[in-house]
């Protein structure tokens, strides 16, 4: 069982967008039994969905962007007090190539002209984890368009997204975009969409290359779980993983084959 684990928020819309990614990924792969849960704000809570499927053995795949103090402290702890391994707790989504994937085609919709410099807007934290995250999927979306793309943040650290939109207007960019580094429509997306720039581009939502990811972070757990896979299981495991990916970017691919090299 692959149990999401969501942040949660007063915003309807959030959840809804939630499950709709989460629908995906069953498309993807519907044998795979696929629940959520929330951390705050919404049900089932953490601990609700823990104590339901406990005994299912689930694999829990934090719906967050970076490594922060709810994936290194709150899930884990959780977990552990349901009696089960903190092993079975994936990392978090970012930063990946898949998301300078689906980041790059959210922007690719908002209209915004191949060659404007990008803001990436992330959600910010007090944790330099986190930061160090963003800083670095800044840099892996930079790589995916091939232009500049300066990490911002939408609370507890700096710049803001308005703070880097108005520094790269004063140094000659005119036209600038945002790229909303969020996983839903909410309180943050609605801040992003605030500064002076050009574009500002929706939340990741359902994109597919999102629904791949969990996946993948998923498969991450289960073969690090799993005893020793013979070569036969190996090679089906993999081919599954690289057909998931096919729409994908070659470097989502090659990093995925790495992984499960390393995994032997």
């Amino acid at each position: 069982m692959l149990l999401a684990v969501a942040h949660g928020s007063r915003d309807t819309a959030s959840s809804a967008t939630i499950r709709a990614l989460l629908h995906r990924v069953r498309l993807l792969r519907p044998e795979l039994p696929v629940r959520c849960c929330f951390l705050d704000l919404n049900r089932p809570s953490l601990d609700q969905a823990l104590a339901q499927f406990q005994h299912q053995n689930p694999i829990l795949v934090p719906l967050l962007l970076s490594t922060g103090y709810h994936v290194r402290v709150d899930i884990p702890a959780a977990v552990a007090a349901a009696g089960l391994p903190t092993s079975q707790v994936a990392r978090a989504l970012g930063p990946h190539p898949l998301l300078a994937e689906a980041l790059a085609d959210r922007l690719a919709e908002s209209g915004a002209t191949p060659e404007a410099p990008v803001v990436l807007a992330g959600a910010g934290s007090s944790d330099p984890t986190a930061i160090a995250d963003t800083t670095r999927m800044a840099s892996l979306l930079a790589t995916h368009l091939g232009r500049p793309v300066t990490p911002a943040h939408l609370s507890a650290a700096s710049p803001t997204p308005h703070e880097a939109v108005a520094a790269l207007h004063s140094e000659g960019h005119r036209e600038v975009a945002v790229a909303t580094y969020l996983l839903a429509p909410g309180f943050f997306a609605r801040r992003a969409a605030t500064t002076e720039a050009r574009w500002t581009s929706a939340p990741l939502a359902a994109h597919e290359a999102v629904a791949r990811l969990i996946l993948h972070r998923y498969d991450e757990v289960s073969r690090s779980n799993s005893p020793a896979l013979t070569p036969a299981r190996r090679e089906r495991s993999l081919s599954r993983e690289v057909a998931m990916t096919t729409s994908g970017s070659s470097l989502s691919r090659s990093l995925i084959l790495r992984s499960g090299a390393a995994a032997t």
